[in-house]
């Protein structure tokens, strides 16, 4: 068996729209081609034997033990690693449950789809699922538990930490839209210009002053004794010179640590002599950054953290020290595994609890407890294993919310602005939280800007407090905000860019701050700022994450839903200009109706509130309307067209072309916008395929609320030309002839073209084509084909976009089409597109029309802008 490739789907795709995160591995089954499960001797019993867990799977027969059914009965070897992708990583603790096996349209060759919370473990899984069953078809014994341990590792390098995953769950509860910036914690929550920011459990809100407080002891100090803040009487030192002093100014026991420690480094606790101090005072330098070290009064009681959120206390938590309690006969290293064995307990944090790990530290704290790990203690006797109570280490909480005294709580509160945090922890030693410190003798250890919220989320015991939810109500106060900007996503076969660039124009026009994506590039207020095809879910995300925009419009293609799926997981407006061949035989899409249902991803995202606009004139496109969720808007170039009328009565909107005039129409009632001939876009009403992207467009505008006055100015002031709408029939005039520059790369696409050139006037007809190495052979012959129609001379060139044929391959279909329709047809090869283009102005007869289909815009306008501008200098010949 052999993997063609993995990809992971981020947004909604093809396979499933519901699900937001998938693998979508490529098998090829090679020599085993299709034999099934029960063909190989041994495997079902060698599967159940490896994962009897898999009983639980009721895969198509819907009932538990069902997937083994399929097995005994026969299925498909993609199938089987299907199901042992998922297994494997619910086996690592993240429990996945979607996938589906499908036919790739090559014999032996399938899709296998499933399910995966960290990208990485995925595509670790599908690997690793592969070698599996190849381990059980050769019936060999194979090591799994490294695998299991592999992906645990991989998601704690990866995944969002628990504070920051609850934030972000929180919002997603709510339709706020989040995208991770970094491979850290950063993350982005809204889109544009309405984004907030969080970097674990600090906000783009939070002070800056405030962290810069917490994070320096000695000002924090300073600053609650001088407001009458209960904390512990301490010195600040430097040298190890005045650490005697310092102990005799502070008095035993003492605590010691570093100013700018953080997470429990570099602190130690209970010192009770100098020695003690010396050792402990050499460990927090080690740890600080500045050199400056806490003498402090070691305050006993129990530890405290009080979360305060926006200026109120949210939570309250009992921190205990990870710790093992003696039994009288097992051992310390016995009585920790016995700790660990806690299903609650698990490695890093996939668990409530933190499995306990042995190391020097650990080793030290027993020793200094007159113990080993061999040691057996005293029945009921704790000991504590490690010197912080953080459940990253395996200590324990507990809440303690509901029982804290009301003096307790407004300290806290008055803490967090006299820090100026509106997300801070504070850390409490006290022997009773349901008392002031006033009266335990309790004090105020330190202020943590970005503290955990594990402890509160899952405590130990007590009850579990969401307090993600209040750091989403400070960053959207306003209910119902969901830090989302307008979305016009864009897909189809042919007119996607032009009708990009046009909604996008009539947004800027009408004060809105737009970014765009299309197939040569990504704009952001019209600047460009990625060239190239910027069509995928990277692009979208581009413009989403720029914070100066709050418009969106984006082309979406094939390739990039195929791929990754999309950047975005909903969107205001979804637009399907028309379905065509195009890309078929790619990632397994063979046929127009399949690729169809690709495309129609696009209308499937939409919003309930927003609206699905479907060209009503092709039959697959209009279908698209029964598997949306939210409004549909119709347009046509027929306004009798029945399935418009029905629209129509039912009070529906809908945009066509009547009468001359570009039209929008609620229920039966018209506003006209302009006549076709003044919009410039369609020359004159001859660019009649130019007429359809201005009624989608329209169509868009109108349904987000834009004026038919603003959308007419708009279109008057949309020029057909290099600058806006390059690659779409730009036509540039010569002094003897005229050059037709356009993206047309398919046959739909040459069809509309040859529509629009029929137009025009001119004594010959010359036309520079060349195949596409990503379209079948009919493909590629059927362009021929056409040329041969449009042209009264043809030439070829092919230097670019080859995508895995030759040169010679892609010149031979092209020429096998134009034989097909017109053997004795003029043709000429020249495989460099500039010296193609050059070749035909230079030989170009008066009046004569040179249409270039380039797949490359920019190379192409770069050319052809420079002859006008050696004409303008009076050249006779051009060059290069």
């Amino acid at each position: 068996m052999k993997i063609r490739e993995i990809n992971a789907m981020r947004g909604p795709n093809y396979w499933s729209v519901r699900r937001h995160k998938l693998i979508v591995m490529v098998l090829d089954l090679e020599e085993m081609e299709e034999i099934p499960s029960n063909k190989v001797p041994g495997f079902s019993d060698r599967l159940k034997e490896m994962f009897p867990s898999m009983f639980s799977h009721r895969c198509s027969v819907g009932e538990p033990g069902g997937f083994f059914q399929r097995v005994d009965d026969g299925t498909w070897m993609g199938h089987i690693i299907e199901h042992i992708a998922l297994e494997i990583q619910t086996l690592a603790g993240m429990d996945t449950g979607f996938g589906r096996t499908r036919d790739y349209g090559e014999k032996g060759v399938y899709n296998v789809v499933f399910s995966y919370m960290e990208e990485n473990v995925g595509r670790f899984a599908a690997e690793a699922a592969v070698r599996i069953c190849e381990s059980l078809i050769a019936g060999e014994a194979y090591a799994m538990d490294d695998d299991i341990q592999t992906m645990r590792e991989l998601r704690e390098a990866e995944r969002l930490g628990p504070s920051t995953g609850s934030i972000v769950e929180e919002a997603a509860s709510r339709g706020i839209p989040w995208i991770r910036l970094n491979k850290y914690s950063l993350c982005q929550l809204g889109y544009g210009a309405n984004q907030k920011r969080i970097q674990a459990t600090v906000t783009s809100e939070t002070s800056s002053i405030g962290v810069e407080l917490a994070c320096d002891k000695e000002d924090t100090k300073f600053l609650l004794e001088q407001a009458e803040v209960e904390v512990p009487k301490g010195d600040i030192i430097r040298r190890e010179s005045s650490l005697e002093e310092a102990c005799r100014y502070v008095g035993f026991p003492l605590v010691i640590k570093p100013v700018d420690g953080n997470h429990g480094r570099g602190i130690t606790v209970d010192i009770q002599n100098y020695e003690e101090a010396l050792v402990a005072f050499h460990n927090a330098k080690e740890s600080s950054k500045s050199g400056a070290i806490i003498v402090e009064k070691f305050i006993t009681g129990r530890d405290y953290r009080l979360l305060v959120i926006n200026n109120k206390l949210v939570a309250a938590a009992l921190r205990t020290p990870a710790h093992v309690v003696g039994d009288g006969k097992s051992t310390v290293q016995e009585l920790i595994d016995l700790v660990n064995s806690d299903p609650r307990r698990g490695y890093g944090h996939e668990n409530v609890l933190t499995q306990i790990t042995v190391n020097d530290l650990t080793k030290s704290i027993v020793k200094d407890a007159g113990y080993t790990l061999d040691s057996v203690i005293p029945k009921d006797e704790m000991l504590l294993l490690k010197d912080t109570a953080n459940l990253s280490t395996g200590g324990t909480a507990e809440d303690v919310t509901d029982i804290m005294h009301p003096e307790n709580v407004e300290m806290a509160e008055r803490i967090s602005r006299i820090i100026d945090l509106d997300i801070c922890g504070i850390d409490v030693m006290t022997t009773d939280i349901s008392k002031p410190l006033s009266e335990t003798g309790g004090a105020v250890l330190e202020v943590n800007a970005g503290p955990g919220f594990r402890m509160h989320l899952a405590p130990t015991s007590g009850l579990p407090r969401n307090v993600a939810a209040p750091v989403v109500d400070k960053l959207f106060p306003t209910l119902g905000d969901t830090g989302r900007i307008p979305i016009i996503a864009i897909t189809g076969t042919n007119g996607k860019t032009t009708t990009s660039r046009l909604i996008a124009h009539i947004a800027k026009m009408n004060g809105f701050r737009v970014g765009y994506t299309t197939s040569d590039g990504v704009y952001i207020q019209n600047r460009l700022l990625m060239r190239g095809d910027c069509t995928g879910p990277a692009s979208a995300e581009f413009v989403l994450k720029d914070p100066t925009v709050n418009f969106a419009v984006l082309e979406c293609a094939r390739g990039g839903l195929l791929r990754a799926g999309l950047g975005f997981h909903k969107c205001d407006v979804g637009i399907v200009t028309n379905v065509e061949a195009d890309h078929l035989g790619l990632k397994g899409i063979h046929t127009v109706e399949q690729l169809a249902k690709v495309k129609g991803v696009i209308p499937e995202t939409v919003l309930p509130e927003g609206y699905a606009i479907l060209n009503a004139d092709d039959d697959l496109v209009y279908d698209m309307r029964r598997t949306v969720n939210c409004n549909v808007a119709l347009f046509s170039m027929d306004e009798n067209n029945p399935r418009i009328q029905a629209l129509q009565r039912l009070g529906g909107i809908t945009a066509v072309f009547e009468d001359g005039f570009v039209t929008i129409c609620r229920g039966v009632w018209k506003m006209r916008i302009m006549r076709v001939e003044q919009i410039p876009l369609t020359y004159g009403g001859k660019a009649t395929f130019m007429i359809k992207n201005v009624l989608a467009a329209v169509l868009a505008a109108h349904v987000r609320g834009i004026s038919i006055q603003d959308i007419k100015a708009s279109l008057e002031t949309f020029i057909p030309s290099a600058s806006q709408t390059p690659g779409r029939l730009n036509l540039f005039h010569f002094d003897n002839f005229k050059v037709l520059l356009d993206y047309a790369h398919n046959p739909a696409g040459m069809r509309a073209l040859k529509q629009f050139i029929d137009t025009i006037e001119c004594t010959k007809k010359v036309g520079i084509i060349a195949g596409v190495g990503d379209r079948r052979v009919e493909d590629n012959n059927e362009m021929g084909s056409l040329a041969a129609e449009m042209f009264d001379e043809i030439i070829i060139r092919q230097d670019k976009h080859l995508r895995g044929k030759t040169e010679d391959e892609l010149i031979k279909m092209l020429s096998d089409g134009i034989k097909m329709k017109d053997p004795k047809k003029k043709t000429t090869i020249i495989p460099s597109e500039r010296e193609a283009i050059t070749f035909a102005v230079n030989h170009a007869q008066k009046d004569s029309l040179i249409v270039l289909c380039s797949d490359v815009i920019p190379d192409a306008l770069d050319l052809v802008t420079r002859f006008k501008e050696q004409e303008a200098n009076g050249a006779v010949e051009f060059s290069l």
